[in-house]
């Protein structure tokens, strides 16, 4: 990367990062864009060479944030050659991404009211960086290599989406009705069958 697109780069995660603090601190309808420059230290002009506006960083940011989750559960499940299988890798990845979430609260707060299969695949498609690619093309190469051949293999993701994204919210924010430990179980054995009523 160049010097200059290092420099973008560096003011684009600036005001990311400003937007993130913002909404989490006022809410979304309370930050205006001059919020978010102010914060981020840049020009207002600066703001839209990125994106178009208030509700455009809005989903970029959450498209960041989930990248930056999804690649560390990804880049962890690397270090376990033992687990070929694509079920179990989904479910290490689950419960890594679920790991994170308990770790830190305002992830919580922003990604999984927002992680819809609208949302995956509209924006989780697009490619983090070159070197990086997107949430989608990472799950279909899994899927290419699994064991078992799913209908619909994109209904299948869209429901352990909305299913760990709904559980996740209440399970780790108030504990509800069970803790996030407690929950893992049941929910681990109603995923293993989604797999298996997918399977052809």
């Amino acid at each position: 990367m160049s010097k200059i697109d290092n420099n973008k780069e560096q003011k684009r995660n600036s005001l990311l990062d400003s937007a993130f603090t913002l909404f989490l601190d006022n809410g979304f309808n309370k930050t205006s864009i001059s919020d978010i420059v102010e914060k981020a230290g840049v020009a207002k002009g600066t703001f839209y060479l990125y994106f178009k506006d208030k509700f455009d960083i809005r989903n970029q940011l959450i498209s960041h944030k989930a990248n930056q989750v999804f690649q560390a559960a990804c880049n962890e499940l690397m270090k376990h050659k033992e687990l070929k299988d694509f079920e179990e890798q989904v479910l290490f990845i689950i419960d890594n991404i679920l790991d994170q979430f308990a770790q830190n609260h305002h992830l919580v707060m922003l990604l999984s009211k927002h992680l819809s299969w609208g949302f995956f695949t509209d924006f989780l498609v697009v490619a983090p960086s070159d070197d990086r690619p997107s949430i989608y093309t990472i799950y279909q190469t899994m899927l290419d290599h699994a064991s078992h051949t799913y209908r619909t293999p994109d209904v299948m993701m869209y429901m352990i989406i909305e299913l760990v994204s709904g559980t996740s919210y209440n399970t780790i924010l108030y504990k509800q009705p069970l803790s996030l430990e407690q929950i893992k179980k049941p929910l681990y054995e109603v995923i293993k069958g989604i797999f298996v009523q997918f399977r052809e």
